[in-house]
């Protein structure tokens, strides 16, 4: 499966997103690869560069990918538990995955 969201908080995802999102994947026993166009983040989130309106693309695979799939929207559309004021809501895209 494939998700991509919007990174929509001002100072873009810095070193607190970053960790709640490594956070978050650990959580799960699915196989989840984060690209930021053509670049994966192999051994750090922060090296994406990702600032404010970045899309970042999830491929998730697994017996729980789905739930792992609306946990990362819940978090990007709360802007990482961040207080932002004029944030764009998150573009949600889903595809089902080839198999």
């Amino acid at each position: 499966m494939e998700l991509e969201l919007v990174v929509n908080n001002k100072n873009g995802l810095h070193s607190r997103p970053a960790t709640k999102i490594v956070q978050l994947a650990l959580k799960y026993d699915s196989t989840i690869k984060i690209f930021y166009g053509e670049k994966e983040a192999n051994l750090s989130l922060l090296k994406l560069g990702a600032t404010k309106g970045t899309k970042l693309k999830f491929i998730l695979e697994g017996k729980d990918a789905d739930k792992a799939i609306w946990e990362f929207n819940k978090l990007f559309k709360d802007n990482f538990g961040e207080d932002n004021e004029g944030d764009i809501e998150p573009e949600i895209f889903y595809k089902k995955s080839e198999e």
